[in-house]
C-alpha cells in the first residue's frame, strides 16, 4: 500500500466516498417508520400516535452509543504520548467511513427487501452500524502507530465485511443471544486486531518501545474517554434489546457490573503497584471489563448480586492480566493459538 499520505489518503477518501454515494443511491431507502408513508402505516396498524414510532424509543440509546464511538473510543486512544492526535483523529476517520459501509453490509444481510432489492434503514440500523464500527475500533487499539491512514481505511473495509459475516452466523444461523455484543463485537475486535498486529509484526518495532508510554496529559484525556464509555455502557448493552423488561434488566445488570468492577480494579492496582499507587492503564481499561463481560447475558435474570459478582471477578482478572501478562508472554500466547 502506498504510504505517501499526501496523495494516497485524499484519493482513497474521495474515491471511496464517491463509491458510497453511488451504492447508497442504488440500494439504500428509508424504512416504513422514516418514510412519508408512515401516515398510511399508522392507519393500517391502528397506531394512534407518532410516539409509537421506533425513533422515539431508540434515539436516546443511539445517541449514547454514538458518543461512545466518537468521544469514548476516540479519547481512549490518546494514551500514547506521541500518538494522541493520530489516535483521536484516525478514530474519527475510520468511524465515519465504517458506519457507511456497515449500513450497506449489514443491510444486505438483515434489512434487504426482496420485493424491490432495496435496503430499508431506520434508527435501529444506525445503532447496529455503530456496533459494527465498534468492533473495528477495538481492533484499531492493537494497531496504534503501526499503520498509515490508508492502511487503516483498508483494514476497516475488510473488518466491517468480516464483522457482518460473523454477526450473521452468530445471530441468524446459530441464534445466539448477544445483547451487548460481547461475542459479536468485543471478541471479534480483539482477535481481528491481534491477527493484523501479528501479520504486521517486524523485529525492528521493538526499537520504538520507548514511545509506547504515556505522559500526564495523555493519561488525562484517555481517562476522559474511559469515563464516557463507562457512563454510557448501559445504553450500549441495552440499545437493541426488545422493548420492556429485558431492556430494563440489561441497564440494571450493566450498571451494577460496572460499579463493582471499579472497586476491584482499584483494589488490585493499588495492591500490586509500588507504594500502593494506581496505574492509570488499569483504571482506563480494566474498569470497563464488567460492562464487556455482562454484555452477552445483560438481559438475562442474573439478579443484582450476580451482576456485582461478574463485575468483581472481571476487575480482578483484567487487572491481573495487565500486571502479569507481558508483551512477550502475549506474543507466545498468540503464536500458540
Amino acid at each position: 500500500i502506498n504510504t505517501n499520505v499526501r496523495f494516497s489518503l485524499p484519493a482513497v477518501c474521495v474515491v471511496w466516498q464517491t463509491a458510497m454515494i453511488i451504492l447508497f443511491g442504488v440500494f439504500i431507502r428509508y424504512d416504513e417508520e422514516s418514510d412519508p408513508h408512515w401516515l398510511e402505516h399508522k392507519k393500517l396498524n391502528n397506531i394512534s400516535s407518532d410516539i409509537e414510532n421506533d425513533f422515539y424509543f431508540r434515539y436516546p440509546s443511539f445517541q449514547d452509543v454514538h458518543v461512545m464511538i466518537f468521544v469514548g473510543f476516540g479519547f481512549l486512544m490518546t494514551f500514547l504520548k506521541r500518538y494522541s492526535f493520530g489516535g483521536v483523529g484516525f478514530n474519527f476517520l475510520i468511524a465515519a467511513f465504517g458506519l457507511q459501509w456497515a449500513l450497506l453490509m449489514q443491510g444486505w444481510f438483515h434489512s434487504l427487501d426482496y420485493t424491490d432489492g432495496k435496503i430499508k434503514i431506520g434508527i435501529e440500523n444506525l445503532i447496529n452500524a455503530d456496533f459494527c464500527v465498534a468492533g473495528c475500533l477495538i481492533a484499531y487499539g492493537a494497531l496504534l502507530g503501526k499503520v498509515s491512514p490508508v492502511q487503516l481505511m483498508v483494514l476497516t473495509l475488510f473488518g466491517i465485511t468480516l464483522f457482518a459475516v460473523e454477526e450473521y452466523i452468530i445471530l441468524n444461523l446459530i441464534h445466539a443471544r448477544d445483547a451487548g455484543g460481547s461475542m459479536v463485537i468485543h471478541t471479534f475486535g480483539a482477535y481481528y486486531g491481534l491477527s493484523i498486529s501479528w501479520m504486521l509484526y517486524r523485529p525492528n518495532l521493538d526499537q520504538s518501545s520507548r514511545l509506547q508510554g504515556s505522559v500526564y496529559h495523555s493519561d488525562v484525556f484517555a481517562t476522559i474517554g474511559t469515563l464516557f464509555l463507562w457512563m454510557f455502557w448501559p445504553s450500549f448493552n441495552s440499545a437493541i434489546t426488545d422493548h420492556g423488561d429485558g431492556q430494563h434488566r440489561a441497564v440494571i445488570n450493566t450498571y451494577l457490573a460496572l460499579a463493582s468492577t471499579v472497586l476491584t480494579t482499584v483494589a488490585m492496582s493499588s495492591l500490586f503497584q509500588k507504594h500502593g499507587k494506581l496505574d492509570m492503564v488499569h483504571v482506563q481499561n480494566s474498569t470497563l471489563a464488567g460492562g464487556v463481560a455482562v454484555g452477552t447475558a445483560a438481559e438475562f435474570m442474573l439478579m443484582p448480586y450476580g451482576s456485582l459478582i461478574v463485575g468483581f471477578c472481571c476487575g480482578v482478572i483484567s487487572t491481573l492480566g495487565y500486571i502479569y501478562i507481558s508483551k512477550d508472554e502475549l506474543w507466545i500466547l498468540i503464536k500458540s493459538h
